[in-house]
């Protein structure tokens, strides 16, 4: 989907379409590797209770288009994404859920979030034996110690 044409706003910062896309991009449908379309997402907010919001208007939001959404409706953005309302028009706020949000998509290039997705409600011990195989592997491809490894 691409994105507004003005990426900006006056003041140099990201547009509500800009920061609106970012989540798009960086959340996605669990073992997907596209992003939610405007309708399919349409659908889930009004699945969850939330206020009624079509494909259309997501378009017009992500595109520049629109800019002034409802209260209800950043909220029940926000809500679905995983983000405070205050993303959309808090420079200091979007910024920070930035940062989160560009480590979050690092670790989904990387793979690391697949591993961890599936170690997900291993015991401890179950846990240590896990990170001794990943020690072991990294030491047989011949990398060093990895973060929290004792060199």
């Amino acid at each position: 989907m691409p994105a507004s044409d003005q990426s900006s706003g006056p003041d140099g910062e990201p547009t509500l379409a800009v920061r609106l896309n970012h989540l798009f991009e960086v959340i996605r449908p669990a073992g997907r590797d596209r992003p939610y379309s405007n309708d399919e997402l349409a659908a889930l907010l009004q699945e969850q209770g939330g206020p009624t919001i079509s494909g259309t208007y997501l378009w017009q939001l992500r595109t520049g288009r629109r800019d002034n959404p409802t209260k209800r409706h950043l909220e029940a953005l926000a809500d679905f994404f995983g983000v405070p309302v205050a993303y959309f028009f808090d420079d200091d706020v979007a910024r920070r859920v930035g940062s989160d949000l560009e480590t979050l998509l690092r670790l989904r290039e990387s793979g690391v979030q697949s591993v961890a997705l599936r170690a997900v409600g291993l015991s401890p011990k179950s846990m240590d034996a896990v990170l001794a195989m990943i020690d072991r592997v990294r030491e047989l491809e011949g990398l060093p110690p990895g973060p929290g490894q004792p060199q």
